[in-house]
């Protein structure tokens, strides 16, 4: 007789969600128009000029709105990472999956695709007998229509998100024209394909599978954690679930000992996720609380109290209280406070402008006819301001040193966003020297300040270079 082995992997089942209206809905709904709002139409705000929220790669820059970020500023970049995980961790442990539910890409687009399908093949039941009927041409008409609209938004959702990286009107002109350069092409083309895969055909499966949130957000629950849950002993008592009978008051089921659940389902149909709430805490919830909206509305058509799914804790379940201020939850207050504050005044407080001074090694020193050594240095300015500034470069710290800038120039205008290197040559005679190794510093001093307000200056510190070095 043949061994029977069972599969270690079951075939995947279509969910198929199904609307529902409520509290939590228009929710979703308000963030969801809001969020598409900001990605699809920041692009063409102007400001000062130029587009207000611009990754300028060639230029190596990065402008939101009176805002530039240049590379030296990469610890903006780390702050804002930090408080980003340190959010989550915050989020999570106070609210679960909240962002999941709500602000998650992958929900975002999701829910506009799903209510494509709504729109096209129709409600639930509709969409079941539609995928369970043989090929036909309305079939065949339903289906083509909805993957073009959903081909349709995630192009457009490809092409924005080119449209940051570059001037959105001279892209667009670019893509109409078919003169797009490479990058955007390909580009768009990709978020076009992941955007298609992702919110269409995959949807709940990125949640459950590919997402690694998913699998350790367990670790920053505690009991006290806010989840979307189902309250058991409401909703079986003794008698468990059972349906309504014609007439029948709540205080007769009640004393009955039957669960105010009536095992309609509702709550089923309406998860993205396909899970049943009923069930326990599970990792496939998002925490959306589309349920809670199911369920209320079922408990408000029979005349029910409200509630028995909602957002709450392990120990109000079990009749504790849910404590809301707990060590945790302050601790990554405190810690998301102060990165925020730390970020915020650092860019407050950001200079226009910045120094930097490099050696020129070949050759490190230069021996002159009369004696004196001389070393030469590159000065980059650079300009982080939105206008065109004027500087002066100085030198102090060798008192009887001779400086001079290439092309006599020490002063000089640097354009906007822009830098501006020049070589600076040093002449010290030995005998002036305390030692074999002499600090210095460069300075550079802007010099068209505007009346009533401070200068802005930038200091650098060098090495002056001796053949004693070397001995």
């Amino acid at each position: 007789m043949a061994e029977q082995t069972e599969g270690l992997y079951a075939a995947h089942e279509k969910v198929y969600p199904q609307a529902v209206r409520g509290f939590f809905r228009r929710m979703k709904t308000t963030i969801l128009l809001v969020a598409y709002a900001v990605y699809f139409l920041l692009p063409y705000v102007r400001w000062e000029n130029r587009q207000a929220v611009l990754f300028d790669i060639p230029g190596r820059q990065f402008f939101l709105f009176g805002l530039r970020v240049a590379p030296e500023d990469i610890i903006w970049l780390s702050g804002l990472l930090f408080i980003a995980a340190v959010a989550l961790f915050f989020v999570t442990s106070l609210a679960g999956r909240v962002f999941c539910g709500y602000f998650c890409f992958q929900t975002l687009w999701s829910d506009v695709f799903l209510w494509i399908e709504e729109k096209v093949e129709g409600g639930r039941s509709r969409r079941l007998r539609l995928d369970k009927q043989p090929l036909s041409a309305d079939k065949a008409l339903k289906k083509g229509i909805k993957h073009s609209l959903w081909l349709a938004v995630a192009l457009l959702t490809g092409i924005t998100f080119t449209l940051y990286f570059a001037d959105a009107y001279q892209l667009w002109y670019q893509y109409l024209t078919f003169q797009a350069p490479l990058p955007a092409l390909f580009t768009a083309g990709l978020l076009t394909a992941t955007t298609y895969t992702m919110a269409g055909l995959a949807r709940e499966q990125v949640c459950t599978y590919m997402c690694p949130y998913a699998r350790f957000q367990g670790a920053m629950f505690d009991r006290d954690t806010l989840i979307v849950a189902y309250d058991p002993s409401r909703g079986e008592r003794s008698q468990g679930r059972q349906p309504p009978k014609r007439g029948e008051r709540y205080e007769e089921r009640v004393a009955a000992g039957k669960g105010d659940c009536i095992d309609c389902g509702y709550c089923v149909k309406v998860c993205p996720t396909g899970i049943d709430i009923r069930e326990g805490q599970q990792y496939q919830c998002i925490t959306c609380g589309l349920c809670i909206d199911a369920c209320d509305t079922i408990m408000e058509s029979q005349g029910f109290p409200k509630g028995l799914i909602r957002y709450t804790s392990e120990n109000e379940l079990e009749g504790g209280k849910t404590h809301l201020l707990r060590p945790k939850i302050l601790g990554y207050a405190v810690i998301l406070l102060a990165a925020i504050g730390v970020l915020a005044y650092s860019i407050a407080n950001q200079s226009m402008m910045d120094l930097n001074v490099a050696k020129v090694r070949n050759p490190t020193y230069i021996l002159e006819p009369d004696g004196r050594i001389k070393n030469v240095y590159e000065l980059r300015v650079n300009n982080k301001a939105q206008e065109v500034r004027r500087y002066r470069v100085s030198m102090q710290g060798l008192p009887a040193a001779e400086y001079e800038i290439q092309g006599g120039f020490r002063e000089f205008s640097v354009d906007p966003g822009e830098n501006q290197t020049v070589r600076a040559y040093v002449w010290v005679d030995p005998d002036d020297l305390k030692g074999p190794r002499s600090h210095f510093s460069f300075r550079a001093e802007r010099i068209d300040v505007p009346s009533g307000k401070e200068t802005e200056a930038s200091e650098a510190t060098a090495m002056f270079y001796t053949p004693e070095q070397y001995l």
